[in-house]
């Protein structure tokens, strides 16, 4: 049912505004509908922005009403993302959702042990970030509705990420949403469970009750939606008791693939600046890689806060490798390349990994039970780091997957 208000409005305008709209929807007693667009592609478009408009009165029940768009190139699911929040925002007990049709040949399916080493965030309310933030080939995107949206704006972020999900094809990278703190997160899955996502970030986590929650609304979705793919979830520890609490996270659900840590609210938590040395953070971040290793799931670092200090950057990704943390996050498209860099083993580091696989083949095939190298024994777990250093440098193109029949 329609709020006593008659008049409502969604979208950005301005001169720096780009792939994006602003529609101010006006309800009306009489006159039908009619549509003012003002667009520099309205002789290209005009005639189908305008019939997708009218079909969205259509199954919103909308008879008469002004509305007045002003375009800078938003595409189809922008637009749709926009008019249907002003109309919500007009009658907030609406519950059926505008979708467009899907595409398919964008849906991706993640292994719980895939490449995390880098992932880009993208504010959920800044359309113009998506549509080629896979060109930059990082290991996964997060659309984000939690910090980077103001509060006025997550209804219209909601939208914005669901269709998304649905439309924009990010070049294989992993799928990934931040929703907002627990609970206010749990409302935030109904807009992506069902529309492909790979991994749900869960910000300022503090307990494994928080991941359960999580993961029994995502079940409960994906049952409903009848989703096939799996859903993986990467709780965020940024405060002094989620320090505390890291393996109880960690370790919550099978369907925690990682565990990140976010310095930003972490520091401002227990009262220290945050720095490029990390003094003040080394026993969180050790902590976090522990408990992440001890549950068995990947250990994600924070992101790296000055956009402009590349060889900063690549100094803290080593840091971050060298303590055990398998990934970064990227707040800018010109960091990916640095953390990926960064992040891939040494020659050194690869011939050392090939040597001590091909002795552990050797000691397999004679039935040995222990592994030698020279005249140094082998430990399991040392060749379980070759192992993962040689499918690292696999697929990162460094060496290739036959590499010992080259030999």
């Amino acid at each position: 049912m329609l709020s006593e208000f008659t008049q409502s409005a969604a979208g950005k305008k301005g001169k720096e505004v780009r792939s994006d709209c602003y529609i101010e929807l006006i309800l009306k007693k009489s006159g039908g509908i009619n549509i003012n667009l003002g667009s520099k592609v309205k002789v290209l478009y005009g005639d189908s922005i305008k019939e997708l408009i009218l079909d969205m009165c259509k199954f919103f029940d909308l008879e008469h009403a002004e509305i007045n768009i002003t375009d800078n190139g938003a595409l189809p699911f922008v637009i749709a993302a926009r008019f249907e929040c002003a109309v919500k925002r007009l009658a907030p007990d609406i519950t059926k959702e505008y979708l467009l049709p899907a595409t398919k040949k964008i849906q991706k399916i993640t292994l719980k042990d895939d490449l995390r080493r880098s992932r880009l965030y993208l504010p959920g309310n800044e359309p113009k970030f998506f549509i080629n933030a896979g060109l930059h080939a990082p290991d996964g995107i997060i659309l984000d509705l939690e910090d980077s949206v103001a509060y006025s704006e997550k209804d219209a972020a909601q939208l914005l990420v669901r269709n998304a999900l649905r439309s924009v094809d990010f070049y294989g990278a992993e799928r990934m949403v931040r929703i907002n703190q627990i609970p206010k997160g749990l409302e935030d899955l109904k807009f992506i469970v069902p529309h492909n996502v790979n991994c749900i970030l869960i910000p300022k986590c503090e307990n494994a009750e928080q991941v359960i929650a999580v993961d029994e609304e995502v079940a409960r979705l994906r049952k409903l939606f009848k989703v096939k793919c799996d859903t993986w979830l990467m709780p965020i520890i940024e405060s002094a008791m989620g320090v505390i609490n890291a393996y109880q996270i960690a370790s919550s659900c099978s369907n925690v693939c990682a565990l990140a840590m976010g310095l930003e609210d972490y520091t401002a938590d227990i009262g220290a600046q945050r720095t490029n040395e990390g003094t003040e953070s080394f026993y969180a971040r050790t902590s976090v890689i522990n408990a992440a290793k001890a549950a068995g799931v990947q250990a994600i670092d924070t992101v790296f806060s000055d956009v402009s200090d590349m060889d900063n950057l690549t100094k803290s990704v080593l840091e971050a490798k060298a303590l055990g943390f398998e990934g970064k996050g990227c707040i800018h498209p010109r960091q990916v390349k640095v953390v990926h860099e960064a992040f891939a083993p040494t020659i050194n580091e690869i011939e050392k990994a090939k040597k001590i696989v091909l002795a552990f083949d050797e000691a397999t095939k004679l039935g040995l039970g222990v592994v030698s190298l020279g005249s140094k024994m082998i430990d399991p777990p040392v060749v379980k780091r070759a192992i993962k250093t040689i499918d690292m440098a696999i697929k990162t193109n460094l060496v290739t997957k036959n590499w010992k029949d080259m030999l």
